[in-house]
């Protein structure tokens, strides 16, 4: 599954689902057949448009009702445990956030008690990394964004054109910058690293490391090195790398990099969990961080934050002054036009929880965490995640090697999914051995009582793959299962 779409050729487009069906003559309804009911309409005997833009007109409600059962074969957000992202607010902040679908948040001018709304997040969520504030501290500055990799990639953009100011200043080559990085970063560090020409240097995971090794990291910064990512949540295991080792031996060695906090994930977890850990702008050398508001922020897909320690690190000619929507303003982004929604919601769920509520919020996730690693530890599995609020509430997981299982991770996965339950099984990061894990995510929505179905649901899905019981529910996925099996064996599901 890719997100960039391929336009199929016309022979492509126009061929019949099913072979053969071309030789086939359907009838088409004629007009006085057709009835005002949606399912009585001529609409509901064709193939919903695809490939180009129909000529005529669709009845409003016929077209909700067509789109709405074309999606009813989508997951439920509830029960995706792979994802980080928010699956449920509350119903006054979701009337606040559709109310605002019609603004264009670029438009200060037009909507500007939207844009002092963005201000107050940005000064809230400095304040909560401990940005300096005092009257002799230059001014820490922020945007929101559409989600992390954009904030990431206005960091990385900071971090390259600070370097390469240096280093024109000093008359040095500015050809080949690189950034220190862990191997199981995310995708989006990768795409910054390629898309700006930065040289991606990286401290491999081992088996039994899978964040970054402070020294291995500041050994591998060299002159042309623009910074160093330390990750607060890994994606694979939830731990949170050690950026203050990090910070502590740029200053013994007297090294000047810059470190880019990755907090994506754990940006509104740890500050409630565990406010003492050093990891944000109470350390010197880290001058910008990021987080993911529609992650444990609590808002739904899609809205970021990236903050910076001083105008320092932001040099100016990255932000752009225009007035062509009614008066100057300045722009930092990589987009233009974005909706309001999100912002507003995030704001919502910052006067509406305050310190104590997403307090309350983060424990309670940490608890459940570590109820379930408890219950899958007790039912064979290994935990690769570390509990008790040092790292992201959820649950790594992977098969005890010394059972010797006839079916791997992908298996129960795949079993899960069969159960309507999304836990993904993947591959840890190069260099860590070729470990296979699961991963349950475990967010707002996911209660106790939830948790409970899914223990539950786990130790089914175990006795499926024992006794090779298939109950795919999708016809077609059915019949190629059944064409592929042999004497019930998993061997068809595992990677």
């Amino acid at each position: 599954m890719v997100h960039l779409t391929t336009v199929p050729n016309d022979d492509v487009a126009q061929a019949p689902l099913v072979e053969g069906l071309e030789h086939i003559k359907f009838e088409q309804p004629q007009e006085d057949e057709v009835t005002a009911s949606v399912y009585g309409s001529r609409f509901a005997s064709e193939g919903l448009p695809g490939h180009s833009l129909p000529e005529g007109e669709m009845p409003r409600d016929v077209a909700y009702r067509m789109i709405k059962d074309h999606l009813t074969l989508d997951g439920n957000p509830v029960l995706n445990l792979a994802s980080f992202v928010t699956t449920y607010m509350e119903e006054e902040a979701e009337k606040l956030m559709t109310e605002a679908l019609p603004k264009n948040f670029i438009d200060y001018e037009e909507y500007p008690q939207t844009a002092d709304i963005q201000n107050k997040c940005v000064n809230m969520i400095a304040r909560l990394y401990n940005a300096p504030t005092d009257a002799n501290e230059e001014n820490a500055m922020g945007t929101s964004t559409v989600g992390s990799s954009e904030a990431i990639m206005l960091a990385t953009l900071a971090m390259k054109r600070r370097w390469q100011n240096k280093r024109k200043a000093a008359g040095k080559d500015i050809s080949n910058p690189n950034i220190v990085m862990n191997s199981a970063v995310q995708v989006c560090w990768e795409k910054a690293a390629r898309y700006f020409e930065i040289e991606e240097k990286y401290v491999y995971c081992t088996e039994d490391r899978y964040v970054i090794d402070p020294a291995e990291a500041v050994n591998l910064i060299d002159e042309n090195t623009i910074g160093i990512c330390t990750i607060l949540g890994s994606t694979y295991t939830g731990q949170y790398e050690d950026t203050k080792a990090v910070n502590d031996l740029l200053i013994k060695k007297g090294i000047d990099c810059p470190i880019h906090v990755d907090a994506a994930s754990g940006g509104f977890v740890a500050p409630f969990v565990v406010p003492e850990m050093q990891w944000d702008f109470r350390l010197e050398k880290v001058v910008s961080i990021n987080v993911s508001g529609h992650k444990y922020g609590l808002v739904y897909p899609g809205v970021g934050w990236v903050v910076w320690r001083s105008p320092e690190f932001l040099p100016k000619e990255l932000v752009f002054n225009i007035n062509y929507l009614g008066a100057d303003q300045a722009s930092f982004t990589l987009n233009f036009s974005k909706g309001a929604s999100q912002v507003l919601g995030q704001y919502y769920q910052f006067i509406r929880l305050g310190r104590s509520g997403y307090r309350s919020i983060m424990l309670n996730l940490t608890r459940t965490a570590d109820y379930l690693a408890a219950c899958l530890k007790q039912m064979g599995f290994v935990i690769m995640s570390e509990g008790g609020g040092k790292g992201l509430p959820l649950v790594a997981f992977r098969l005890n090697p010394k059972k010797k299982h006839q079916f791997d991770e992908f298996a129960v996965a795949h079993q899960l999914r069969e159960r309507g339950w999304v836990v993904p099984a993947y591959t840890m990061a190069p260099n860590a051995g070729k470990l296979k894990l699961l991963r349950v995510v475990v967010r707002e929505d996911f209660s106790r009582s939830r948790c409970d179905s899914l223990v539950q649901g786990k130790q089914y899905a175990r006795y499926q793959i024992m006794v090779g019981v298939s109950r795919v529910k999708d016809i077609k996925q059915a019949v190629e299962t059944l064409a592929k099996m042999k004497d019930g064996t998993a061997e068809q599901y595992m990677e």
